[in-house]
């Protein structure tokens, strides 16, 4: 396995003289400082002297109009487009990918109808945006390892498709990502766009799955899978962020908010919002009950816990990295009723009560007699607690009829 990485590796480097598609727009030349600083001056509320960000890389942003304040932004250390998107990414089938990818490893999973693409997080940890078209639908693939968040976006808006690319700058440590048309920043924990001329507009959200290689090949045999030949000259298979999520490594480098201590900083949580809402599961719970039944809004709904998926963000090679586990949320409402689940024993899968049927992590019904039955997914996300906090202070913390004390204690001993 080591020497075919080594020999992708090799292959990428032949590959970069290829170059990737060029952006939609070209982006214009860096400007001098006193360039940028004379057309912030001319806003009412102008970029602070004093701002955590490089100012010249951004000619064409409109710093007069902003949601947030600029002294919420942070410099993350590396410059605009040093951590390159990828556009027009090619894919490959997954016996292809085998020859590379182990069993443990996370990819993220995005599913538009009867097109099902797998984005390796191996890859997605070194670019952090994806552009792509799915079904036929542009979309951008993200994911921020500081707050080990993977998200997806349609990426039109108001008729105009957009293209992004990675700014360098870091909001609650979150990425902060631009779009190449109007050199807007958009916040990748909402999709919505918070300085420049697009400020307030939201890319729509879309489901996507952060889950280990072996279940989504499992799930989907014919599925495609971004290629590891990108054009670019990186480590694939390895993690930059060695030993960053630690549970016992409290802290969290470029996040310098008030943390909120109810859970440790970098517990991985499944949050989610209803009608304004907001709830989280920590995983540690998660994965001494496997399947939480709960009621949100109104909405009954089922989170799934699967062992066998490793951080992306412990060891240097993720293939030998602690199995942190997956999670996924459904509805319980299926085939005219409320359905209640529990773990089925093999640690695979879950059954429900009321029919006895068995659940796999997909929320599809393998045996009993609904199977074949599909559990509509719920926009749960996998976060870290203190990124979701920061975003999401009003959240409440599902707790079993013993509190979180055991099983946070537990997971801490795991270390």
């Amino acid at each position: 396995m080591i020497l075919w990485f080594l020999l992708a590796v090799g292959c990428a480097r032949v590959a970069e003289e290829t170059a990737v598609s060029p952006p939609t727009s070209p982006l214009s030349p860096t400007p001098t400082l006193a360039h940028a600083n004379a057309a912030s001056q001319k806003c009412a509320n102008p970029v602070p002297a004093d701002r955590e960000f490089p100012l010249p890389p951004w000619p064409r942003t409109n710093f007069c109009r902003h949601s947030v304040p600029y002294e919420t932004f942070s410099y993350g250390g590396a410059s605009r487009d040093s951590i390159p998107a990828l556009d027009n990414p090619a894919f490959i089938s997954i016996a292809e990918t085998e020859q590379w990818i182990t069993d443990q490893e996370p990819v993220l999973v995005l599913q538009l109808n009867e097109d099902v693409r797998a984005y390796p997080i191996p890859i997605l940890i070194w670019h952090e945006i994806v552009n792509d078209v799915v079904d036929g639908r542009p979309v951008v693939i993200t994911y921020c390892p500081l707050c080990d968040s993977g998200l997806a976006f349609e990426r039109t808006v108001a008729g105009q498709t957009l293209d992004f690319g990675t700014t360098g700058i870091l909001r609650n440590a979150d990425l902060v990502m631009y779009d190449r048309q109007t050199e807007s920043w958009w916040q990748q924990f909402s999709g919505e766009a918070v300085v420049g001329e697009m400020t307030g507009a939201k890319l729509p959200l879309l489901p996507v799955n952060l889950v280990s290689w072996a279940d989504f090949k499992a799930q989907f045999p014919n599925g495609r899978v971004l290629s590891i030949f990108t054009g670019f000259d990186r480590t694939y298979g390895e993690t930059p962020y060695i030993n960053y999520d630690s549970l016992t490594n409290l802290g969290v480098k470029f996040y310098d908010g008030e943390p909120d201590d109810r859970l440790p900083p970098k517990m991985r949580v499944m949050a989610i919002v209803i009608q304004g809402e907001a709830v989280a599961y920590p995983y540690a719970l998660l994965a001494e009950k496997e399947a939480v039944n709960d009621t949100l809004a109104g909405q009954p709904l089922v989170v799934f816990w699967k062992s066998g998926t490793n951080s992306p963000l412990y060891e240097q090679f993720i293939a030998e990295a602690k199995d942190v586990g997956s999670a996924q949320m459904f509805s319980r409402e299926a085939a005219g009723q409320t359905l209640t689940f529990g773990p089925a024993g093999d640690g695979e899968s879950f059954v429900d009560v009321e029919t006895g049927s068995r659940w796999n992590l997909w929320g599809t019904a393998v045996a009993g007699t609904l199977t074949g039955t599909q559990l509509n997914p719920l926009p749960g996300h996998e976060f870290f607690w203190f990124a979701w906090a920061a975003f999401q202070p009003q959240t409440k913390i599902f707790e079993d009829e013993r509190g979180l004390g055991d099983s946070v204690d537990q997971d801490f001993r795991h270390e």
